[in-house]
């Protein structure tokens, strides 16, 4: 008889794995994402986890202690480096796979070695909102923490999950990398070269945000910190937010964000993902660039020391 117990479910999934196969050709492709799957799952199990299942690119795994479900989601993001793998059999020019992992705490049950239940149902939810190298959770997960273990954790927001009638709280797990960019890569930088804060423009708007008011949210609620009127936005649309001398944008909505740097013809479209924000350029959200009636929110990073009077 199934029995009804408290532990942490893991999914890890795979991103980039669509270039692989327009670049490589499905063998190749498919060669380099068993291969992937096969160190994750490695990695898994020696962090005591078991691996329940794979599904596509992505896997699904349980632990019966969280602080090893911490542990083994840590170094799975370290290991994207190797996610990408370079070794006999395998093409040397394989394009870059991302990696993004989703943990819950909570009662599961299992039936013939597949499970199921409440923190399966909430993991599976923060997969889909996980962006690009970035591990979610919720705040049931650190109530399992050793105290030493909770500073590595940042409250996000309050999101909707599907299934659930009240917002939940979601945190992100710092982690060496971050977005497309590793945190150690500014420690030897002046503090000058470090944002200080975001300048936003819509219309007749103007607002500056210090680094120390993030993060803020973009988006058609009235609680958002910068409000727009337009429908195609959602009522929390997008987040910016400061990490480790950058600044970060990502992607809350269904209808997307679309990011185009000063002197860039390139259009970054956000979807659940995250960026890094740099120099100036426009926000849109909602609707692409080229559609002149979509919100287009002018942004510029700043730097505090360069704009004060000498």
């Amino acid at each position: 008889m199934a029995q009804t117990t408290e532990r942490a479910i893991l999914f890890a999934d795979l991103r980039g794995s669509t270039a692989l196969y327009l670049k490589l050709g499905n063998k190749e492709a498919a060669t380099v994402v068993t291969h992937s799957l096969a160190m994750l799952g490695q990695i898994i199990v020696r962090g005591g986890g078991r691996v329940v299942k794979t599904l596509g690119d992505g896997l699904m795994a349980v632990f019966d202690d969280a602080e090893r479900a911490v542990a083994s989601a840590t170094e799975l993001q370290d290991s994207l480096e190797k996610i990408a793998p370079v070794g006999e059999g395998l093409p040397t020019k394989a394009p870059a796979i991302k990696l993004k992992v989703a943990i819950a705490w909570g009662e599961m049950v299992e039936v013939d070695g597949d499970c199921f239940g409440d923190a399966v149902n909430v993991a599976a939810r923060l997969i889909d909102l996980a962006g690009d190298n970035e591990t979610l959770t919720t705040a049931q997960l650190l109530h399992q923490l050793p105290v030493e273990q909770l500073d590595l954790f940042r409250s996000i927001d309050k999101l909707h999950l599907r299934g659930r009638k009240e917002p939940v709280s979601v945190l992100r797990m710092e982690n060496r990398r971050f977005g497309d960019t590793m945190s150690t890569m500014m420690m030897d930088a002046l503090p000058s070269d470090m944002p200080d804060g975001v300048r936003l423009t819509w219309l007749g708007t103007e607002r500056v945000f210090p680094t120390s008011a993030m993060p803020l949210v973009l988006g058609r609620s009235p609680q958002a910190h910068f409000c727009v009127s337009d429908s195609r936005a959602s009522r929390s649309h997008a987040r910016i937010e400061s990490h480790s001398g950058q600044i970060y944008l990502s992607d809350l909505s269904y209808n997307g964000t679309h990011v185009k740097f000063d002197h860039d013809d390139q259009v970054l479209t956000l979807r659940r993902g995250t960026c890094t924000l740099h120099g100036s350029g426009i926000i849109c959200l909602g609707a692409p660039p080229s559609d002149p009636s979509g919100t287009q929110i002018h942004f510029e990073v700043l730097s505090f020391s360069d704009t004060r009077p000498q």
